[in-house]
C-alpha cells in the first residue's frame, strides 16, 4: 500500500534523517578552500549526507545586509517574486528574471523527499513566476520607481543578453530571441527559437545562464549537470555540465567547454578577452569538499566532472572511471570555498565603488546546504591583476544570516548598473539590493 507523504511515518523518518545528517562537521575553515591552491582533504564518507540549511525567513522591516566600509546599501526594488538574475540595458533599465525550477517528475524515494523538504526550507519551493520584470529609476535616487512586466509566459527564464535590438532569453530548455526597442517597457511579440538547450523532465540544474561575446557574434550558455555525480546515468548527461557556444546568426551550437558540474555565472575579463565562469562543484563527500570555483574557460577544455575534481582528484563514486579524461582535466584558477554555492559573477568594469573594488570579479554566494557550519551567504570581491586573480577575497555584502542561523536573504545574480553601483538579486528576501559609494567616499572612477 502506498504511504502518503503526509503520513506520520515518512514525516518522522524525515525528521530523523535531518537530525542525523547534520552530524558531520567541517574540519577546516572556509578560507582553507579559497584561492589558487585550496586545501583538499580526503573525502568524508557517510551513509547520509550532511544537511544544514539556513531556514528562509526574509528581511524584517527596516533591515538590510551589511555593506563594506566606504559603501552603502539600499533596496533598489522590493516585493519581487524569487528574483534570480539581472541584466542592465544600455539606457540603465534593469531586467530581473523572477523565476524558479520548472515542475519535475515526482520521485518517491526517501532521499528525494528529504531534499524536497530542504529546498522548501531554503525558500526554493515556490512555483516559478516565469516572467521578466523591468525596473527603472527615473529620478536617480537609487530606487526603482517604475516597474512593469516586460516578458511573461516563459519557461523558468534565467540568462538574458542584448545584442543590438535583439534580446535573448535562456529558458530552462532553449534560447529565444525577442525584438527590443530602446526604452520600451513591455514586449508582446512572440519569441523565436534560436537554439534548444538540454532540458527534459528531470532538468536537475535547470538554470541556463547567458552572455554575448564582445563582438556580439556568439552567445555562451551555461548548462548544469542532471545530477550530483552522474548517479542518474551518463545518458542523462548528454550535452550537460558544459558551456555551449551558439552562433547568433544561424543558431548552430556546440559544446565550448565541458566537465563543469554547474557553470552559472559568466563574465568577460577585458584585459585578455577571456570568458570566466563560476561553478558549483559536487556534494556529499564532506563539509570540506569540494570547493566551488571560478575559472577562465578554454575552448575545448575539460574540467573533470564527474570523474574527478580539481584536476586529477578522482571521485571513486563514479564508475566506470575515465582515466583518459582525468589525465587532461584542467585545474580551476581560483577556489571559492566548499559548498558556498557561488552563482553570480560580474566583472567590476564600470563600477564606481571605492578601492579595493576597482579591478576584479564580484561573486554572489547563495549559501550552503551540505556544510556544517554554513558557508557562503554573502557577496565577495576577488581582486585581479593582469587578467588573473591576485589576492584574497574581500567581503562586499554580508549579514544574510541572523544570529539564530536563519537566512534573511540569499544573494544570486549580480550586475553593475548604469551609474556604477552593484546590483544584487536576493531570491529569499525578494529584493534587489544596490551597493554604492558611501557619502563622502571617493569613487574609483
Amino acid at each position: 500500500m502506498a504511504v502518503s507523504l503526509f503520513h506520520p511515518l515518512p514525516w518522522a523518518l524525515g525528521v530523523l534523517v535531518l537530525a542525523l545528517c547534520a552530524c558531520e562537521n567541517a574540519k577546516l575553515p572556509v578560507d582553507a578552500g579559497i584561492g589558487p591552491q585550496p586545501t583538499l582533504p580526503p573525502p568524508a564518507k557517510s551513509l547520509i549526507p550532511t544537511v544544514d540549511i539556513a531556514p528562509a525567513r526574509g528581511w524584517p522591516e527596516g533591515t538590510a545586509p551589511v555593506s563594506a566600509p566606504g559603501t552603502q546599501v539600499q533596496a533598489f526594488a522590493q516585493g519581487l517574486d524569487h528574483p534570480r538574475w539581472l541584466l542592465v540595458l544600455p539606457n540603465a533599465d534593469v531586467l530581473v528574471a523572477e523565476t524558479n525550477a520548472p515542475p519535475k517528475p515526482e520521485n518517491k524515494g526517501l532521499r528525494a523527499w528529504v531534499m524536497k523538504q530542504v529546498m522548501k526550507r531554503a525558500g526554493a519551493g515556490v512555483p516559478s513566476a516565469n516572467r521578466i520584470t523591468l525596473l527603472r529609476d527615473t529620478d536617480g535616487d537609487g530606487t526603482a520607481d517604475h516597474r512593469s512586466v516586460f516578458l511573461e509566459g516563459l519557461n523558468s527564464p534565467f540568462g538574458m543578453a542584448l545584442v543590438g535590438q535583439d534580446l535573448y532569453v535562456a529558458n530552462a530548455d532553449a534560447v529565444l530571441r525577442f525584438p527590443y526597442a530602446p526604452g520600451q517597457t513591455r514586449i508582446t511579440a512572440p519569441g523565436t527559437l534560436l537554439a534548444p538547450l538540454p532540458g527534459g523532465p528531470l532538468n536537475h540544474h535547470w538554470t541556463k545562464s547567458l552572455i554575448a561575446s564582445p563582438d556580439g557574434g556568439k552567445l555562451y550558455a551555461g548548462v548544469g549537470s542532471n545530477s550530483n555525480v552522474a548517479e542518474n546515468g551518463l545518458e542523462q548527461e548528454e550535452g550537460r555540465a558544459a558551456i555551449w557556444e551558439i552562433d547568433r546568426a544561424t543558431g548552430n551550437a556546440r559544446v565550448y567547454a565541458s566537465g563543469l558540474r554547474n557553470p552559472v555565472g559568466l563574465a568577460w575579463e577585458p584585459r585578455t578577452a577571456t570568458l570566466w565562469t563560476s561553478v558549483n562543484e559536487r556534494d556529499e563527500i564532506g563539509s570540506d569538499l569540494v570547493p566551488d570555483y571560478m575559472t577562465s574557460v578554454r575552448d575545448g577544455g575539460f574540467y573533470g566532472w564527474p570523474y574527478s575534481y580539481y584536476g586529477g582528484h578522482v571521485d571513486e563514486r563514479v564508475q566506470p572511471q575515465r582515466p583518459d579524461l582525468v589525465q587532461r582535466a584542467i585545474v580551476p584558477d581560483y577556489a571559492l570555498g566548499a559548498h558556498t554555492a557561488s552563482l553570480g559573477l560580474a566583472w567590476s568594469g564600470g563600477a564606481r565603488l571605492p578601492a579595493p573594488f576597482t579591478e576584479g570579479m564580484f561573486v554572489g554566494q547563495h549559501g550552503s546546504w551540505n556544510r556544517r557550519p554554513p558557508s557562503g551567504y554573502k557577496v565577495i570581491f576577488v581582486p585581479f591583476r593582469d587578467g588573473k586573480p591576485a589576492g584574497r577575497p574581500v567581503d562586499v555584502l554580508t549579514g544574510f544570516l541572523d544570529a539564530e542561523g536563519n537566512a534573511l536573504g540569499r544573494p544570486v545574480g549580480l550586475a553593475v548598473d548604469g551609474r556604477g553601483a552593484l546590483l544584487v538579486a536576493d531570491d529569499v528576501g525578494n529584493v534587489i539590493w544596490r551597493v554604492s559609494p558611501a557619502p563622502g567616499t571617493k569613487a574609483s572612477r
